[in-house]
Order: C-alpha cells, then structure tokens, then sequence
C-alpha cells in the first residue's frame, strides 16, 4: 500500500497563528490532486484527532494543492506545546496509507 508522501510533491506543516495549524499538500499535477481530494476529511480528521468539524479544508485545482486546517491541541508557545512552528504535523499525513 502506498503512502500518501510517495505520490506527492511534498507535505508541509507549519503555524496559521497560535491557535491553529495549517498542513499543505503540493500534488504536482491534476491526477495525484484528484487521488489526493477523493480522501475523505473524516479520515484525515481522526488521523489528527479532531473532530471533522473543527477542521478546515481547502481543495485549490488551480495549484494542485490540498489545504488542511486543524485547530492547535494547546495554544503555541505555551509550557505544553511541544511542537510550536507545527512542522512535524505534516510528517503524520505524509505516512497516511492511501486505498
């Protein structure tokens, strides 16, 4: 099975403020985008855990980018952030296994 990092470009995370993370899905061309916008939020939502409301979705064709928004697990740069440039959110998309 095919993770979802062997069939993109590159998989990018990083802060949309200190209450939110945005994770960046650069496909490369309009058929790995069609692969990439068939995958269901609810999935990529649990993988985060987050409820699929709380998450923001953005499919741009234009780019062949894929845009996720997730709400931040604790707000940046306090005590229990241990991630505070959200760089290291992407790696867990990067490794979702594709059907």
């Amino acid at each position: 099975m095919v993770e979802l990092g062997q069939i993109v470009e590159k998989v990018r995370s990083k802060n949309a403020g200190p209450f939110w993370l945005t994770i960046d899905v650069f496909c490369g061309n309009s058929d790995v985008f069609a692969r990439v916008a068939a995958l269901p939020t609810g999935r990529v939502a649990a993988l985060f855990g987050v409820a699929e409301a709380a998450m923001k979705r953005f499919d741009i064709a234009d780019l062949n980018v894929v845009k996720f928004s997730v709400p931040r697990p604790v707000v940046q740069g306090t005590r229990a952030d241990r991630d505070m440039h959200g760089a290291a959110w992407g790696c867990l998309l990067a490794e979702m296994p594709l059907d």
